[in-house]
């Protein structure tokens, strides 16, 4: 398994034994849940349905009621697909508990979720614009200005630079140095920042490039 379902704690630091300060981020990863092998002959790709995080029935359907019980798990929160290398798919059956035991051989991990969002904004802050003349009398200190010509082609290009929505998107970090984990808690302390607020869900996955680990 290359991935687990977790959620962002917070920020912290930690010190070492020379007394250098290290910021971190403490996630709780897993445990997370088969709920259903997928394989290539009828889906054409290979991956686990896992659900995590237990929450009360109250607030499910009868359809997701029946789906829990028939797998036999408690209701889960977020269910989500992640794909498994097809040697190794036969490894896996419904109901079994994937545990934050998967990355005790890791020492970097990506880090995937959805980044802050910060609402409709201008051009200047979602952008960087350098913005129009500040002196009295200017009539275009934030404003877009002209944003293409009227004969050719005659359009807007497609990719440029507007006001609108800014952050609330998927955003990967990568290669975050673990730097400590907690077995019995659910807890991995990654170096750095993670995408999105607190609470937020995260997929957590060893990096496919492993540098080597700075002392």
């Amino acid at each position: 398994m290359e991935a687990l379902l977790g959620k962002k704690i917070g920020m912290t630091q930690v010190f070492d034994e020379k007394g250098k300060v290290t910021p971190v981020t403490v996630l709780r990863v897993g445990p997370c849940y088969v709920l259903k092998v997928i394989q290539q002959e009828k889906n054409n790709y290979y991956a686990l349905q896992v659900g995590f995080e237990e929450r009360k029935a109250k607030g499910l359907t009868r359809a997701e009621l029946k789906f829990f019980e028939k797998i036999g798990v408690k209701p889960l929160r977020y269910i989500r697909e992640l794909r498994v290398k097809p040697e190794e798919i036969n490894n896996y059956k419904v109901r079994d508990s994937l545990s934050i035991e998967i990355f005790k051989e890791t020492n970097y991990v990506d880090v995937q979720g959805n980044s802050l969002g910060k609402g409709f904004q201008g051009g200047m802050k979602r952008w960087g614009w350098k913005g129009g003349p500040q002196s009295h009398g200017s009539m275009s200190h934030r404003r877009s200005g002209s944003i293409g010509s009227s004969t050719n082609p005659g359009r807007v290009l497609k990719g440029r630079h507007m006001p609108g929505r800014m952050g609330n998107q998927k955003v990967t970090v990568k290669n975050l140095r673990i730097i400590s984990m907690d077995k019995e808690k659910n807890l991995l302390l990654v170096k750095g920042a993670v995408p999105g607020a607190e609470n937020n869900l995260l997929v957590v996955k060893k990096s496919r490039k492993q540098p080597e680990v700075k002392k």
